[in-house]
Parts: C-alpha cells; sequence; structure tokens
C-alpha cells in the first residue's frame, strides 16, 4: 500500500508547494490535463502523490483517505471540528501567508475594540430588530474566537464570493476574511479591528492520524522524513 500525500491542485499554493518539496530532492508534477488532477513524485518509493483543492484536503485527512496533505492552517481549524485529535500539524511551510480578521466600516469612529463591537451589536439589534451580520467563509473559527471574547448579538451570514463586497451591498454590517495586505479590505473603506486577529494561517504539512499506518505506511513516513529533514511525527 501507498502512503498518499494531497496537494493543492491548482494556484500559488501548488506552485509553492512542489518549490518545497523540490528544494528538498522531491520532484512533484501535475500529469494529465488541467481536468485530471492527478499528479507524480520522484526522489522516493512508496509514496502517491493525490491532487485536490486546498478546501478538500482538511476532509480528505479526517476520513483518513490520505496520509498527508498540505492545505492553509485556517481551512484544518476552521472545516474540523476538534482538529488535533484527527490531524497533526507536522510542519510549518514558510509560505501562504494570510491572516483571518474582523473588519468593519472605516466610518464606525467609534468602533476600535472587541467590546466595542459587542456595544454596537446590541445597539444595531436595538435599533433594527434583527442582528448585526457579520459575512464569512469561517464559521467555526470566527465563532470561537467572538464566543471567547464575549462579543453577542451577532449572525454570521455565509459568503463564498467577495466577501469583502458584502456591506457595500447591504448584506452585511461587517466581515470575518482573510488578508495578506490589507489593500482590498481598505478599498472598500473597510477597517481591520486591532484586536481582530483571528488567525494567522500559512500553508502546513499535516499527516491524518486516522489513516492506515501499517508498517509499510510507517516506513515510507520514516524515509520520507529523512529525506525533508524533519523529526517524525507523533502519529
Amino acid at each position: 500500500m501507498m502512503l498518499k500525500i494531497g496537494v493543492p491542485s491548482k494556484g500559488r499554493l501548488m506552485e509553492k508547494t512542489f518549490d518545497w518539496f523540490g528544494a528538498r530532492g522531491l520532484s512533484m508534477a501535475k500529469t494529465g490535463n488541467e481536468r485530471e488532477y492527478s499528479g507524480r513524485i520522484d526522489g522516493i518509493d512508496g509514496v502517491e502523490l493525490v491532487m485536490l483543492s486546498a478546501g478538500e484536503i482538511p476532509r480528505e485527512l479526517a476520513a483518513g483517505r490520505i496520509h498527508l496533505g498540505v492545505t492553509g492552517s485556517d481551512l484544518v481549524r476552521d472545516k474540523l471540528a476538534a482538529w488535533r485529535a484527527q490531524v497533526a500539524d507536522w510542519q510549518p511551510l514558510g509560505f501562504g501567508h494570510a491572516d483571518l480578521v474582523i473588519a468593519v466600516p472605516q466610518a464606525w469612529v467609534d468602533v476600535d475594540t472587541l467590546d466595542d463591537l459587542d456595544a454596537a451589536a446590541s445597539a444595531f439589534r436595538a435599533q433594527h430588530g434583527f442582528r448585526l451580520r457579520i459575512a464569512t467563509k469561517y464559521h467555526r473559527l470566527v465563532r470561537e474566537f467572538l464566543t471567547a471574547n464575549g462579543v453577542a448579538d451577532y449572525a454570521l451570514v455565509d459568503s463564498q464570493g467577495a466577501t469583502e463586497g458584502t456591506v457595500k451591498n447591504l448584506t452585511a454590517e461587517a466581515i470575518a476574511d482573510i488578508t495578506s495586505s490589507g489593500e482590498t479590505l481598505r478599498a472598500n473603506h473597510l477597517k481591520i479591528l486591532p484586536e481582530g486577529l483571528i488567525h494567522q494561517s500559512q500553508a502546513t504539512l499535516f499527516l491524518a492520524r486516522n489513516a492506515d499506518w501499517a508498517p509499510d505506511q510507517t516506513a515510507t513516513l520514516t524515509a520520507l522524513a529523512t529525506r525533508l529533514g524533519l523529526l517524525m511525527p507523533g502519529i
């Protein structure tokens, strides 16, 4: 049985993942046409490359259908409940950096802290009769963060498109989204709350605790760790 490693199937995350492994003597390449999402890895025996979207990789890790996977740390934390029981974050890879933040309209001059946001949410509900809406793709992470910081009277609304535009389009009053530079937020007249950093994400090599770790796969993992110059992770 092969040890399966899931990597992003397209974009900068795929390219950077290929570069990271290539710098350590393992050549990864996408094969077939653009729709096949197949790949190969050279430089080590017993390893199969599985091409997946970054958003699919947490699910495949949790199900044990792949042994290892490269994806954003934000996606694993948001998609998997009690994620540490299902995966181990073996190695941060040093690319794909982005911050998950809370942002509110720049016009909200009196809202600079999470306490201010909580007060604004209460006032909004009293005035409008419904909860202040926060648009996001990251429901679990945002809900846990706001609960831990005592913010109530809000409702999360799902945004799978351009989250920054939801305030302008009047489908939300605030947002929680990934940003690298903050330029897109500023262009949409939004400001990041100084206390609103939820998670600093980066691409990470994760290990699936629920995968089949038979002797062959464990031996291959040991060989892979040696090639990558990493300590063996706890399974």
